[in-house]
């Protein structure tokens, strides 16, 4: 499998529920929607570490019924998910 050239050619939107921004707040947590199931957690952090200039310590992937992939990224507390959050437009 290729790898997608950017974080944005991975993700297909952030998630912007009520706990999805309560866990920004809380947990230092921001959580989005994949475009393909075959994307690894690897190319996840990875991306998103060159994409926002952070650390990530770790990713958590989920499947949903439907069968979308959402995953839930822990930033290193040296970092601001609500930071990233204001610039995405989630808080």
């Amino acid at each position: 499998m290729s790898e997608a050239k950017n974080f944005w050619g991975l993700i297909d939107y952030p998630v912007t529920t009520e706990k999805a921004v309560r866990i920004v707040e809380d947990e230092n947590k921001l959580t989005f929607q994949l475009k393909k199931l075959k994307t690894t957690r690897e190319e996840i952090k990875k991306n998103f570490e060159e994409e926002f200039k952070v650390k990530v310590e770790k990713v958590n992937v989920l499947i949903n019924r439907k069968g979308k992939k959402k995953i839930i990224v822990k930033l290193k507390p040296k970092f601001s998910a609500g930071d990233i959050g204001v610039k995405l437009g989630i808080i």
